[in-house]
């Protein structure tokens, strides 16, 4: 079984957490599916469920370097220079990351509000960005905003390898396979 879920805001990445916060367990209810990957308590989007094993490995072992794509809001007019630079690949502090597809983006019009919404600042305004990594390295994308000088303020993961969003609304999850 392979289920897609739009990871909303808040939400951690497990199916029980002793403090009371929100969990995987509050969105799907298939027994036996476990997430293959992870994204941060304070990032959205696209987390693949499954019950096989193999697929768990294949979609989340660095040597198959699976591609994902998120969509980036940062801090800041986001410049060529800062696309090169993710491009090439940054160095972060466990060593440099491979390079990334990296592309300005429009706001998507199919945006829902975030609960609670992104800090702003009236006088910083703020970017998005596409950008498709192929490893998975603990907070990387922010980690890689913020080396080129551009804080991330939102994070969404829109797809990995051939499994997209498509229209998912948070919290909703629909069966693949």
């Amino acid at each position: 079984m392979l289920i897609a879920l739009n990871k909303p805001y808040g939400v951690l990445c497990q199916f029980t957490d002793d403090r009371g916060r929100p969990t995987l367990a509050d969105f799907v209810r298939q027994p036996g599916v476990y997430a293959a990957g992870r994204l941060d308590q304070d990032s959205e989007g696209l987390l693949l469920l499954t019950d096989d094993g193999r697929l768990a490995h294949r979609l989340t072992d660095p040597r198959h370097k699976q591609a994902k794509t998120y969509l980036a809001q940062v801090e800041g007019t986001l410049d060529e220079a800062a696309l090169r630079a993710l491009r090439r690949g940054v160095v972060l502090n466990d060593g440099p990351t491979l390079p990334a597809e990296a592309t300005f983006a429009a706001e998507p019009d199919w945006l829902w509000p975030r609960d609670p919404p992104v800090r702003f600042r009236q006088s910083i305004p703020t970017s998005w960005l596409s950008l498709t990594l192929r490893e998975g390295r603990n907070r990387q994308v922010r980690r890689m905003t913020a080396a080129v000088g551009f804080p991330t303020l939102r994070l969404i993961r829109v797809r990995i390898g051939e499994h997209a969003l498509d229209g998912l609304a948070p919290g909703a999850s629909r069966v693949l396979a």
